[in-house]
């Protein structure tokens, strides 16, 4: 068996070692290499934020004959249009998108209410070019104008330069009335998204990071689909336990942020909406300061989540798309590929995966091996390895061994053992003396005074002196 043992347990052993090898190639995931928290945040999010324009249209009738007047109407085509942008998420693959009360709230104002917004519009129009002072201007026109029709509207434009119109599902109140939050639902389906996080968790000093659509950072330099993407700061929750005069929560945060970016969320470093920007501080000899922003916590938008009966669910989009993120910033670019035209075929107005199909298809050739394609063959080959493994273990502990005699006449060789066990205490004749006692007792025969290796040695002697004679005789 010993001699078995020699060449099969190593062999066993390499056998175990495929196996171990195996399991732990296919477990292998895709590391993301260098890229950061912030700009993973940034990737994972951006598809799912939003510009949200709401605005009315009000039309005019002039009844004066004032020449220079019309002549301004007529330019204007005799209609005002007010509003304003906001920012804002997707939360449900089913098209659910959180924002601002403020940022929707022409759509839910009555139409005398916004016309008279608009009237006040106009009229700063025309003391403008004629200058002279607001009142007089107002009460001339107060006394000729009426509006004659009112078109309002709430507009969705996805990063992918899709433009939806937006249906209110649920409204709280505009800043210093209530709870600055609104939910619209647009049509569609499998589109991005960001999960709502836990407002109660946030604490002091946390990162954060604000995306959204600032008016700051449009610019008449910049090319028209600029104004599509969005864009994303970062800070630190600087105050959690503000509230406003209305006894709202809000949450203060020190990430730069201006108009526009209304209703964008706030995310957390695990990704998650803790919050949706709401306000600014007050401004200093007339300027704006940065860094005293306020948010309206997640679990206040969640209220109004519930009634719109919207529910904050992840789409396909979403896992292939940052399955396929993973993928590519492994340096796994063939597989990257596949995730990435997975999500174009299901949602083909994605913001972001048409580069990145064009970016993985340029670096396909130094893409990575990914262990796990090869899941199957490995499987065999450990069954395989563990068949072997069975067979050579049974070879080796389950074959006869064949045992010989401890002495073979003519060897001259003995078990020192027997001698030893041999004393003169064997059964004799009565009355007789034991046959060669002497020659079997390893009693001190060399009379040293005790029972040692010597005395054996001298037993071994003795005793092949008289196998000698016997076979002699």
């Amino acid at each position: 068996m010993k001699k078995r043992a020699l060449f099969t347990i190593p062999l066993c052993l390499l056998f175990i070692g495929v196996i171990v090898t195996s399991f732990i190639l296919i477990g292998m995931k895709p590391e993301a290499g260098k890229v950061s928290q912030a700009q993973k945040l940034n990737e994972y999010t951006k598809p799912a934020v939003v510009r949200i324009i709401d605005y009315a249209v009000v039309g005019w009738q002039f009844n004066d004959y004032n020449p220079e007047v019309e002549a301004i109407l007529n330019e204007l085509n005799y209609q005002t249009l007010i509003g304003g942008s906001g920012s804002g998420a997707i939360i449900s693959s089913n098209g659910y998108i959180v924002t601002n009360a403020h940022v929707t709230e022409l759509a839910e104002m009555e139409d005398q209410e916004i016309a008279d917004l608009a009237f006040e519009h106009l009229v700063s129009t025309i003391a403008d070019y004629f200058q002279v002072d607001f009142n007089i201007a107002y009460d001339y026109m107060v006394a000729f104008t009426k509006w004659t029709g009112i078109e309002k509207a709430t507009k969705v434009i996805l990063p992918g330069g899709d433009i939806l119109d937006g249906e209110i599902k649920s409204f709280g109140a505009p800043i210093n009335e209530g709870k600055d939050v609104a939910v619209l639902k647009i049509e569609g389906k499998n589109l991005p998204t960001i999960p709502l996080g836990n407002s109660d968790e946030v604490e002091n000093q946390d990162n954060i990071w604000v995306s959204g659509y600032p008016a700051a950072a449009d610019s008449d330099l910049l090319s028209p689909d600029s104004s599509l993407v969005s864009t994303m700061n970062a800070g630190q929750i600087t105050a959690t336990e503000k509230k406003t005069e209305q006894g709202s929560p809000v949450l203060q945060i020190n990430a730069a942020s201006t108009h526009g970016n209304s209703g964008g969320p706030v995310i957390n470093e695990n990704g998650e909406i803790i919050g949706l920007l709401t306000f600014r501080g007050n401004t200093v000899n007339g300027q704006e300061v940065q860094g005293f922003n306020f948010a309206v916590p997640v679990n206040t938008v969640k209220e109004f989540v519930n009634q719109a009966g919207a529910k904050n669910t992840k789409s396909d989009t979403d896992r292939l798309y940052q399955e396929g993120l993973q993928l590519y910033w492994g340096g796994y670019y063939k597989h990257a590929l596949e995730k990435f035209e997975a999500v174009e075929r299901i949602y083909p107005n994605h913001s972001e995966v048409k580069d990145y199909i064009s970016n993985s298809e340029k670096k396909i050739g130094e893409s990575k091996i990914l262990w796990s394609d090869y899941s199957t063959t490995f499987y065999i080959v450990d069954v395989v390895a563990g068949l072997l493994i069975l067979i050579l273990l049974v070879f080796t502990f389950t074959g006869k061994s064949k045992t010989t005699k401890a002495a073979v006449a003519g060897t001259g060789s003995i078990d020192p053992m027997q001698v030893l066990e041999k004393t003169d205490t064997q059964t004799t004749p009565q009355g007789t003396e034991p046959a060669n006692a002497r020659e079997y007792n390893p009693a001190d025969l060399n009379k040293d005074g005790k029972v040692d290796i010597q005395d054996i040695l001298i037993a071994l002697q003795e005793h092949q002196k008289n196998q000698k004679k016997d076979g002699n005789e």
